[in-house]
C-alpha cells in the first residue's frame, strides 16, 4: 500500500511540474508574440511618420484623386503597371520607367517587362510620340490605355513611385545596402561615383546605377540594369535578415508610394509572395530584338518604331495571356 502511495505522489508531482512548465513556456509564448507584435507596430507607424515628413518636405507625388480603371480580374494572374517619374518640383513629369509586373498566383512565379521609353506610340486620342509622353499628357490611365491599345494587355493595378522616395525606401528595406555587381565605372549624369565590381549601393547609389545610360547601349542598357536591380530588391525583400525592416517599409509606402491597392491588398500581396518561398523573376524587353527600327520625327525626335504586332504576340506568350 504504501508503495502505491508513493508511486501516485510521484506522479502527482511530475503532473504538477508538467503544469507549471506548459504555463511558463505559454507565458514565454505570449510574451514573446507580444513584443514582436509592438515592435512591428512601432516600426510601421515609424515607417508613417518618415512618409508623412516626406509628404511635408517634399511632396514627392502631388496629393490628388488619380484616375484609374483597372481591367477585369482573372483567376490566377494580375499584372501590376509600375511607373517611374522624376518630379524635379515639376507638375507634369514624363514616365521615366514603364513595367509591368505579372504574378501568377497559382504558381507564385513573376515577370516581368519593361517598355523602353521611346517607343513610338499609338496614343488614343493624341498624335503619335514617345510611349513615355502617354502619363505626361493623361496621367496613369492614358498610360495604360496606350498599352492597352497596341499591346491588348490587361492590366489591374498601378503604382507609381518617385526616384527620391526610392531612394528612402531602399535605404529602410536594407540599412546596410543591397549587393550589386556593377559591370563598369559609371558616374555620368547620375551624382554619384560607381567603380566596377561588387558592392553594397545605398538608396542613391542604387537609383544611380538604374538610371545610368550614358555607354554605346544607352537605354537598353539602362532597362537592363533597372531589371537586375529589381531582381536584387526582390533578394533583399524575402531574406530573412530584412523581416524585421518590412513593417516600417510596409508604413513607409503609404505615403512613399501612389497605388489603387488599399493597406490590406498591398500587405496580403507582399505576405502572400513571401509565404510562397523562392521566387524567381522571369525578364523581357519591348521591343525584343530585331524588331525595330530607328526613326525620326519632328515632333518626337528619335524613336523606336517597332513591330507592334509581332512584339504583341511575343508579349501574350511571355505573360501566357491566352492560358487566361
Amino acid at each position: 500500500m504504501e508503495d502505491n502511495h508513493n508511486v501516485e505522489t510521484r506522479q502527482h508531482r511530475n503532473k504538477k511540474r508538467k503544469l507549471r512548465k506548459g504555463r511558463i513556456f505559454l507565458l514565454f509564448l505570449f510574451s514573446f508574440i507580444l513584443v514582436v507584435s509592438a515592435f512591428a507596430v512601432y516600426q510601421y507607424r515609424s515607417g508613417l511618420q518618415l512618409a508623412k515628413q516626406s509628404k511635408e518636405l517634399e511632396a514627392p507625388i502631388e496629393e490628388e484623386v488619380i484616375e484609374f480603371e483597372g481591367d477585369e480580374k482573372t483567376e490566377t494572374i494580375s499584372n501590376y503597371l509600375i511607373i517611374g517619374i522624376d518630379t524635379r518640383g515639376e507638375e507634369q513629369s514624363r514616365s521615366d520607367t514603364m513595367m509591368v509586373l505579372s504574378w501568377n498566383r497559382d504558381t507564385n512565379s513573376l515577370k516581368l517587362v519593361s517598355f523602353m521609353r521611346d517607343i513610338y506610340a499609338d496614343i488614343p486620342g493624341y498624335q503619335s510620340y514617345k510611349l513615355n509622353t502617354a502619363y505626361y499628357l493623361g496621367g496613369v490611365q492614358l498610360l495604360k490605355d496606350t498599352l492597352n491599345t497596341m499591346f491588348d494587355i490587361p492590366i489591374q493595378h498601378y503604382t507609381i513611385i518617385d526616384f527620391k522616395s526610392f531612394e528612402s525606401l531602399i535605404d529602410i528595406l536594407a540599412p546596410n545596402g543591397v549587393e550589386i555587381d556593377v559591370e563598369k565605372d559609371m558616374s555620368a549624369f547620375i551624382d554619384v561615383n560607381l567603380t566596377q565590381g561588387v558592392h553594397q549601393l545605398d538608396g542613391k547609389e542604387l537609383l544611380g546605377y538604374a538610371r545610368f545610360r550614358y555607354d554605346a547601349n544607352g537605354d537598353f542598357g539602362r532597362v537592363e540594369r533597372q531589371q537586375k536591380v529589381i531582381e536584387a530588391l526582390k533578394d533583399e525583400l524575402l531574406s530573412p535578415k530584412n523581416l524585421p525592416n518590412l513593417p516600417k517599409l510596409v508604413g513607409a509606402t503609404q505615403g512613399y508610394i501612389t497605388t489603387d491597392l488599399t493597406k490590406k491588398e498591398e500587405i496580403k500581396t507582399v505576405l502572400s509572395v513571401v509565404a510562397g518561398g523562392d521566387v524567381e523573376i522571369e525578364k523581357m524587353t519591348i521591343p525584343t530584338e530585331g524588331t525595330y527600327q530607328i526613326g525620326h520625327y519632328q515632333h518626337a525626335g528619335e524613336v523606336l518604331e517597332i513591330d507592334v504586332e509581332t512584339n504583341k504576340q511575343q508579349l501574350h506568350n511571355f505573360l501566357q495571356l491566352e492560358e487566361e
